[in-house]
């Protein structure tokens, strides 16, 4: 089964890192977020990735051009002899990856829409490129499995912005940590679609996936949810991104579910 990733918003809202690179390039530790979110899937056994490329995307294709050079950390320019590089140390993924140039202003449903010939007629992933979790992908696809419908979203709680007071009367008594928002499930990607979820988008590049396409999948019983309960974190600003950096720096990472 395919993996389709969305790497092509501008993100506006980190735009501190997002005006010289592509969002899903701003690295989370030594390695871009995008990195982080195929080596879930690959955990899971799904190696096979359809990157949906868009604002700044030849950063992405360079990337994986000199994945090699990336990731290793010696590498020998031998300039006496014939003009040779040795790179070191060099780690292989066993992934394939396809990158598509989706088109700069493309919303998110004809982004999709653009991969289909790539897809053809079988299931596959949908996710984000900007979002870190640790959700078991088994579980997803068979729970999708399960229901048979077009489609099935992963849905989170996002945890609260701030932490709360401990009140008695007019006396604070305590502090307490961030805690889960006020109750409602929003969509943290991780999806799971069958080729029928094509029909659903039209051919322009202004559908927006999240709105026409999944409303109308919702009306046709075709949408399955899947709650996750575990971490869930996006990176829509700069100071989820140093939280995120944070967590894998100090080794505290939820979502890092493989071994090294």
């Amino acid at each position: 089964m395919k993996v389709v990733i969305l790497a092509g918003g501008r993100g506006t809202r980190i735009s501190e890192e997002s005006h010289i690179k592509p969002k899903p390039m701003i690295q989370i530790g030594d390695a871009p977020i995008l990195w982080h979110i195929m080596k879930i899937y690959s955990h899971y056994g799904y190696n096979d990735f359809v990157i949906c490329l868009g604002y700044k995307g030849y950063a992405i294709k360079e990337y994986f051009a000199n994945y090699y050079l990336h990731m290793s950390g010696v590498i020998t320019y031998d300039f006496t002899s014939a003009n040779t590089v040795n790179v070191h140390h060099n780690k292989v993924e066993p992934w394939k990856v396809t990158l598509v140039d989706t088109g700069i202003n493309t919303m998110t449903g004809g982004r999709i829409k653009r991969v289909q010939p790539i897809i053809g007629n079988e299931p596959f992933m949908l996710t984000y490129g900007d979002g870190l979790a640790n959700i078991n992908i088994d579980d997803l696809v068979q729970w999708h499995r399960k229901h048979g419908n077009h489609a099935t979203i992963s849905a989170v709680q996002p945890d609260g912005r701030f932490g709360r007071l401990e009140l008695e009367g007019d006396r604070v008594v305590g502090f307490a940590e961030k805690v889960k928002g006020d109750g409602s499930w929003i969509n943290g990607g991780f999806m799971v679609c069958e080729p029928e979820v094509f029909d659903y988008i039209d051919v322009e590049d202004e559908t927006i996936f999240e709105q026409g396409p999944l409303q109308n999948l919702a009306k046709d019983g075709q949408l399955n949810v899947y709650q996750h309960h575990g971490f869930w974190q996006p990176m829509d600003t700069l100071r989820e991104k140093i939280t995120l950096d944070d967590m894998w720096v100090h080794q505290k990472a939820p979502w890092k579910v493989w071994e090294e």
